[in-house]
């Protein structure tokens, strides 16, 4: 699997940046630096991932590539557009990461004798319950 620097380093190299105006907190800061930036970067453009690994990111993350094969990230959260751009690397590395990470099959396992005991003795429990709150007077 690729390691975290490696990915790191592809989108440096690789990635192609463009700016806007964002909202949020800024003042009068906002209206005149373009501090949104969106980072695209395309899935072939990976040299450090193998070409299965490309292939699972392509699978994993299709909703965030474009027709062209083109993975997008946006960060606007920061006044700065220079603490954008690296918060839109950290993010779309991050999310690559993760999407390699192969998720461990979940192992098969059947109830206990005592838990099996439990909810019989609490199914008891509760029917008894109900039981009393019934009305035995008919007349």
């Amino acid at each position: 699997m690729a390691e975290l620097e490696d990915i790191l380093n592809d989108i440096t190299v690789n990635g192609l940046f463009s700016f806007s105006r964002s909202g949020g907190p800024g003042g009068q800061n906002v209206n005149k630096v373009n501090t949104n930036v969106h980072l695209s970067m395309s899935v072939d453009d990976f040299t450090s991932l193998t070409v299965e690994e490309r292939g699972l990111v392509r699978l994993r993350l299709q909703n965030r590539i474009n027709s062209e094969g083109m993975l997008f990230v946006q960060a606007q959260q920061e006044r700065s557009q220079l603490r954008n751009r690296r918060l839109a690397v950290i993010r779309m590395a991050e999310l690559v990461e993760t999407t390699l990470v192969k998720k461990a099959a979940r192992k098969k396992t059947k109830p206990s004798r005592a838990s099996k005991q439990r909810r019989l003795n609490e199914k008891k429990r509760r029917s008894e319950k109900k039981k009393n709150r019934r009305s035995t007077d008919f007349s």
